[in-house]
């Protein structure tokens, strides 16, 4: 797991409601079994000009690391290939005012931070980025903090999840970490 602890970026606006993972990566992507060579089908069914996704093809776009949603991001499905898809394209967070639960544990598993401000919050972050497309957003996980030009949020994030990421370890690799106590505890008698 890549390591997580404070992002500093532009983001990306999809102000759309209710995305479910089959529009994050369609099925028929769902083929491979790699996390690998996802991220140019993010959103592919929603990358024609005129439709919601195309902004990922702009320069605005390029660089970004935060991806900001709308209400019920993730919905749908329980495919690990969505945040695999995400964070493939570069995306390491996504703020929104709450997501599938699925999606949510899938996400944090696999690098990438479901951030959950609540609507008023939102709908500001969205009305600043559309008056400044340079908009950066500083999450700091450590803190469990939102900081944007005039906004200041908290968010909450499991604890365990948190720990993992912050330290750049999938949740065996956490065990691993404690290995010693574990083969400590296994000679007791």
């Amino acid at each position: 797991m890549a390591h997580f602890d404070k992002l500093t970026s532009r983001v990306v606006p999809l102000l759309v409601d209710d995305i479910d993972t089959d529009q994050i990566i369609p099925a028929r992507y769902l083929k491979v079994t790699s996390k690998d060579g996802l991220g140019p089908a993010l959103f592919a069914d929603w990358r024609a000009p005129g439709k919601p996704g195309a902004i990922l093809d702009t320069d605005d776009a390029k660089g970004c690391a935060i991806l900001l949603a709308g209400h019920n991001f993730g919905c749908g499905s329980s495919r690990e290939h969505a945040p695999w898809a995400l964070f493939g394209y570069g995306f390491r967070a996504v703020v929104a005012s709450s997501f599938a639960d699925i999606f949510k544990g899938n996400a944090l598993k696999n690098s990438v931070l479901p951030v959950q401000v609540d609507a008023a919050t939102l709908a500001k972050l969205h009305a600043v980025r559309a008056a400044d497309p340079s908009l950066s957003i500083t999450i700091d996980l450590a803190s469990q903090k939102l900081v944007a030009p005039g906004v200041e949020a908290s968010f909450p994030v499991d604890a365990f999840a948190k720990t993992c990421l912050l330290q750049g370890v999938d949740e065996l690799g956490y065990l691993l970490s404690h290995l010693k106590e574990i083969e400590a505890h296994e000679q007791r008698p």
